[in-house]
């Protein structure tokens, strides 16, 4: 079975399981949701209220856990299985405690049925186990598997698809098409780019998942063309995402050819783009703002890097990852107006991109530390803030060849963000803003994902694939100590993943927003996108002559 690829011997904390609209209907507000506990094997069941499930005289944790059953001991082993997205049932010692009025128990012999009070069905507890898990086994059993290069690399792979099984709800509400969550706890809800970063994941396993992901985000546009950052069944925020779908779609259009599903994707694109226009350029110089507001912890959730400290003292930037984020989107655009037979269109999106690539490079390039920075619209001034999202010019084309060769000497300079696992969030000899936390200093996966395509239609094929080599290895060390996918990884390879801040804790007891977030969505999406993608096959970290010969 593919699944002997997750067999470890001991339990670890933090893995989520909940039931998959792969196999059958999901409810978002009732869902039986649960993770792996830390303090001994057993699983603490999250949503839709709490309660603790352990497993009474484990001497040894040998298991195997997915994203929707588990399998615990070796001999006579406790067996669980997510029998549909309201019931768990557990076949072996099990005792249920601390469990609030939501949650409904019933026990017969050694099984134990575990639900939702609300939708709870005793006979259930009559299911065939060995049955159930091999329903919930069938899709990944399908699936055809690249030709990875380790062990380790199958093991994460096999983990990733797990994880993305597992975050995909049935639709629901306003949400016409399955859909995606970053994690089933605590966020849950649906996010605007990182659907767009599932999708591009989902494109080598399930294309019409993958454009159900996109389509999902859709559905929530409001008349105006705005889209919120986050969306659930019945909900919406009120900020927007950074403008990635219509990379997304291009990637899944790609692998999946299909004219009919760009066609009717192509307005509602030029929807959402047109808002981003009319309402994030306030001083009208041509250059996109993001967001900023006053909560210090999230200062710019709607740039998605929230807490970075290139929002400190900012009130209105002309933001590099902004308009880096929308000149692709133009450029993809007009790709799209172009075989769709939309001449002036094709024009009208080509003409947006040379534009904002003309303004980036002419107010966002910092001659005096060779690097891309915001704007401070307020101060007139650049920022000082050196970021990870200065490399983001590279993947729209705003970049000239010697401000790349700059950026790759960047990128291998230690000083700079050349760590011992790039790309970090702000540079590294930024010693008074520099922290172990979220955007303030670890490394994010889609970044490094963004960074290292940008690298790559520079002629720097060397310095990406080992980019792409270095994330892959991180992520499977990480995996191989910890059993889960994070959300963010400490740059400078000194504190383990689950040691790091979140928005300036790191408090799980006290609040689940305050820890790095396991089985973390577009960290399996992405990485499945490079296992399925390239060879990965650097070693050895290009120096900086390297990227002279580019």
């Amino acid at each position: 079975m593919i699944y002997d690829e997750l067999r470890r011997p001991v339990w670890n904390g933090g893995q989520l399981m909940a039931f998959s609209a792969l196999d059958g209907a999901t409810d978002y507000a009732g869902a039986l949701t649960a993770r792996t506990a830390f303090d001994a094997p057993g699983i603490d069941i999250t949503l839709p209220a709490r309660g603790r499930i352990r497993f009474p005289g484990v001497t040894h944790a040998d298991c195997i856990v997915a994203g929707d059953w588990f399998r615990l001991g070796d001999e006579l082993p406790t067996v669980g299985v997510f029998l549909d997205t309201h019931h768990l049932l557990v076949e072996g010692p099990c005792v249920v405690s601390d469990a609030q009025p939501a949650i409904a128990t019933l026990k017969d012999g050694n099984r134990t049925l575990i639900g939702s009070a609300l939708h709870f069905d005793p006979a259930r507890i009559d299911t065939d186990v060995a049955r159930a898990v091999l329903d919930r086994c069938r899709w990944l059993q399908a699936l055809r598997l690249p030709n990875v290069k380790t062990q380790a690399a199958k093991k994460t792979l096999i983990k990733a698809l797990s994880v993305m099984k597992t975050q995909v709800y049935s639709p629901e509400g306003r949400i016409r098409h399955r859909w995606t969550t970053p994690d089933r706890w605590p966020h849950r809800q649906m996010w605007l780019w990182d659907s767009a970063f599932h999708a591009i994941g989902w494109r080598h396993v399930g294309p019409e998942l993958a454009q159900d992901a996109i389509l999902a985000v859709f559905d929530m546009q409001a008349p105006d063309g705005f889209i919120p950052h986050k969306m659930n069944p019945t909900g919406t925020s009120s900020i927007t995402q950074p403008p990635v779908l219509a990379l997304g779609a291009k990637l899944v259009h790609d692998v999946a050819r299909d004219d009919e599903w760009i066609a009717a994707l192509y307005p509602r694109l030029c929807a959402y783009l047109e808002w981003d226009l009319r309402n994030r350029d306030t001083d009208g110089s041509g250059l996109l703002e993001w967001q900023i507001d006053g909560d210090p912890l999230c200062r710019s959730g709607e740039s998605g890097m929230d807490n970075s400290p290139r929002f400190d003292a900012a009130t209105r930037l002309d933001a590099v990852d902004f308009n880096s984020f929308f000149s692709l989107e133009c450029q993809v655009m007009a790709g799209f107006a172009h075989g769709l037979g939309l001449a002036d269109d094709a024009a009208k999106w080509m003409n947006r991109h040379m534009e904002i690539n003309r303004l980036i490079a002419a107010r966002l390039w910092s001659d005096e530390v060779g690097f891309f920075v915001d704007y401070d619209t307020e101060r007139r001034a650049p920022s000082s803030v050196l970021a990870s999202s200065g490399f983001l010019p590279l993947i729209c084309g705003a970049a000239s060849k010697g401000q790349a060769v700059r950026l790759a000497e960047c990128l291998a300079d230690p000083a700079m963000f050349g760590t011992a696992f790039p790309v970090p969030s702000i540079a590294a000899h930024d010693t008074q803003r520099y922290a172990k936390d979220m955007w303030r200093g670890p490394v994010w996966i889609n970044l490094n994902w963004m960074i290292a395509r940008g690298f790559e239609g520079y002629g720097f094929e060397d310095l990406a694939e080992w980019l792409r080599s270095r994330t892959m290895e991180v992520i499977e060390d990480a995996f191989a100590s910890h059993g889960t996918l994070f959300e963010f990884y400490d740059d400078r390879r000194e504190v383990a993943p689950p040691g790091l801040l979140r928005k300036g804790k790191c408090a799980p007891d006290v609040s689940p927003y305050h820890q790095v977030f396991h089985d973390y969505g577009w960290t399996a999406s992405l990485y499945v996108d490079l296992a399925y993608t390239g060879n990965h096959t650097a070693t050895a970290r290009p120096n900086k002559n390297d990227a002279c010969d580019a």
